[in-house]
This record gives C-alpha cells, sequence and structure tokens, in this order.
C-alpha cells in the first residue's frame, strides 16, 4: 500500500469517527429530553424513551458523511497547497472550503431526512439554510468541532499518535525506561552550500529536503524526533524499527525520493543533496520535560553514540554507518549489504565500538 493512500486512510477514519461522535453529541444536546421540557411542544416522531434515537441516527449518519468529505479535504491541502500558505491562511482558506461543501451535505441530508423523519419540516430550496436557526446552530456548533479537531490533529503531527496518547494519559510524568533506535540523518556539505545559496534560499533548500523527508517516513513507520539545522533525527521503538528492516529502508527510500527530483533541485539551486546517516540503538530514557514548553526528551547513551557514529561517515567517505549491535539484531537483510569499518573510537567514549557501512543492493 502506496504511503499517501496509508496516510489517508488513516485521516480518514480518524475524521469519520470525530464527526459522528460530534454530531451524534449535537442530537444529544438538540433533542434529548425535548418531550419532557415545559412549555414546549412535543414532537411526536420523538416523543419517548427512545425517540430521540431517529435524529442520533441522522446526525450521526451525516457526520460520517462530513468526516469522509473534510478527511478528503485535510488530504488535498496538506498535499497541494499547505507548503504555498502560511497555517493562519490556509486554515482560513480550508475552512471556507469546509463551510461550502457543508452546505452541501446539509441540503442533501435535509432533503433526504424530512422525508423519512417527520420530526424535521425544512422546505429545502436556494438559501433555505439563511432562514433556519437550528443550522447556524449547527453550522456555529461545527466550526467550534473543526477548531478541536485540527488542535487534536496538529497536536498529534508534533508528537506522533503513540506518543500524544501516552502523554495525554501522564506515561511520561516520570521518567520511562525504553528500547529505541535512532538515526541522525545530516545534509554533507553543509556549509559550503549555505554560502553558494546565501540564507534564504538555503533556509528552502532545507524545507524542500524535509518534506521530501516527510514524504516517507510514515511508510517506515518512523518518528521525527527532531530538527537541528540541517539535521533530523528519526526514532522507532525497537520492534517497528527491526521489523522489515525499517531503520534501513528509511535511509534508501528517502534517497529514491530525492533522485526522483533532482531536475527541481539543479534547476532551482544549482545543488543535489547528499545525506549522512548514522544509527545506534538500545535502551534510554524518556520523559516529560519543560512547563512553558512542554515536549519528550530522551536521555541515554543510545542518542550520543548515534550522533557520534554519524560523524565518522565523513572520515570514512560513507553515507550510512551503524552499530555492530544493531546490524546483529536486525534479522532481514536482504535488501542490503554490510561491510566492516573497524573498531573506532567515538569521542567522548572510553571504548572503542564496531561499526559498519550500508549499501543497498540496486547501488
Amino acid at each position: 500500500m502506496g504511503h499517501n493512500l496509508k496516510r489517508y486512510l488513516n485521516l480518514l477514519w480518524q475524521s469519520i469517527i470525530f464527526w459522528s461522535t460530534a454530531l451524534a453529541c449535537f442530537a444529544i444536546f438538540r433533542y434529548f429530553g425535548l418531550d419532557e421540557e415545559n412549555g414546549i411542544t412535543v414532537i411526536n416522531d420523538i416523543a419517548g424513551p427512545t425517540g430521540f434515537l431517529k435524529p442520533l441516527a441522522s446526525f450521526s449518519a451525516m457526520g460520517a458523511v462530513l468526516g469522509m468529505l473534510y478527511a478528503s479535504i485535510d488530504f488535498l491541502f496538506d498535499k497541494l497547497i499547505s507548503k504555498r500558505l502560511s497555517l493562519g491562511l490556509m486554515l482560513i482558506v480550508k475552512t471556507f472550503t469546509e463551510f461550502v461543501f457543508t452546505i452541501a451535505v446539509l441540503s442533501i441530508t435535509a432533503t433526504i431526512v424530512s422525508r423519512v423523519f417527520t420530526f424535521i419540516h425544512i422546505d429545502v430550496e436556494l438559501g433555505w439554510w439563511l432562514r433556519e436557526k437550528v443550522v447556524w446552530g449547527l453550522l456555529f456548533y461545527i466550526l467550534i468541532a473543526s477548531l478541536v479537531f485540527s488542535t487534536l490533529k496538529i497536536a498529534v503531527e508534533r508528537f506522533g499518535s503513540g506518543v500524544f496518547l501516552k502523554m495525554l494519559r501522564g506515561a511520561y510524568s516520570n521518567p520511562k525506561e525504553e528500547e529505541r533506535i535512532f538515526m541522525f540523518l545530516d545534509l554533507k556539505d553543509s556549509t559550503a552550500i549555505a554560502e553558494q545559496l546565501g540564507h534564504h534560499k538555503y533556509s528552502q533548500f532545507i524545507q524542500d529536503c524535509f518534506f521530501d523527508l516527510n514524504e516517507v517516513v510514515l511508510k517506515y513507520e518512523a518518528e521525527i524526533y527532531q530538527y537541528v539545522g540541517d539535521e533530523a533525527v528519526l526514532s522507532w521503538s525497537y520492534k517497528k524499527g527491526l521489523s522489515n528492516s525499517n531503520c534501513i529502508e528509511v535511509f534508501f527510500a528517502f534517497e529514491v525520493k530525492r533522485t526522483s527530483r533532482n531536475a527541481y533541485y539543479l534547476g532551482k539551486y544549482g545543488v543535489f543533496p547528499e545525506f549522512k546517516a548514522g544509527m545506534h540503538g538500545g535502551t534510554l530514557m524518556a520523559a516529560e520535560v519543560g512547563f512553558i514548553k512542554k515536549e519528550l526528551a530522551y536521555h541515554g547513551d543510545v542518542i550520543n553514540t548515534s550522533a557520534r557514529i554519524q560523524a565518522e561517515c565523513n572520515k570514512h567517505n560513507v553515507n550510512f554507518l551503524l552499530s555492530e549491535k544493531l546490524l546483529n539484531d536486525l534479522k532481514e537483510k536482504k535488501s542490503f549489504s554490510s561491510k566492516p569499518i573497524g573498531d573506532v573510537l567515538l569521542k567522548g567514549k572510553q571504548k572503542e565500538i564496531k561499526i559498519y557501512s550500508i549499501a543497498h543492493y540496486y547501488q
């Protein structure tokens, strides 16, 4: 399954669940107990203990339709427009687009529902929604729910879905031991490229490189731990990183992605980006840090060793190095070959460590 399809399907089910639940809540707020309120005329179709289930089903179904629609809009905006607009402007344009399509969905839904459930009486004609107070209430509710969904989506993108849920339940309030793999991915000859391009164009160059990186990381179940200048730090749980050699394959997938845009890079910048990577895995500590700006931080020798291994790439004139420990833990080695570099004494370490260079068989 292509990673774009996987991204869309992931967004689709999240959106359907959220909007079905949100509009089901609206139906409960609007209709539950309506037949018991003093001074309100009982609507026969929703009278009785189970009467409100009719509008509940109707609004839940409408929420599912809106969820599918909004997921498609979100995906297209993220794929085609997000790089061209500021976050604020994109939210405005996307909200307006969703508003227009929401009116269309409401019109279709109202036509169907008003014929099936007689508790809703709407004459659906041009501009009908301007006269209906319940529609304005529903649109305002959808706007607030949309802001909540966007906030949750940004939080999930910031931390990663698994990490965000763990942080919500306080899993990292106290330091927690984890076994993880880290890759330090750094732009080669960055100083020379920065001098050649100038700081403004160099920043655009880095943006394009990391945009290409983001296009491939989900397919290989990688989490982007942080960006530091022209360096990106990727991370996996040990199980996910070893599965299908994800921690190896992501480097070469990133290479293929950049190569496919070779003409773009040369045409716009006059230079093609090459990256080097160092990787190691093992046990370390994870904990929430900060108060004003809270984030998940990892502490331990694994991170330092990964960074030091990456620093050896230039010395040995290779693009990809990893530790012997991680190489031995990898079960599937059908797609790549390894070559021993030897025992090296990494900066800050007291004992030598064996490292290997990695090459893909297609090279």
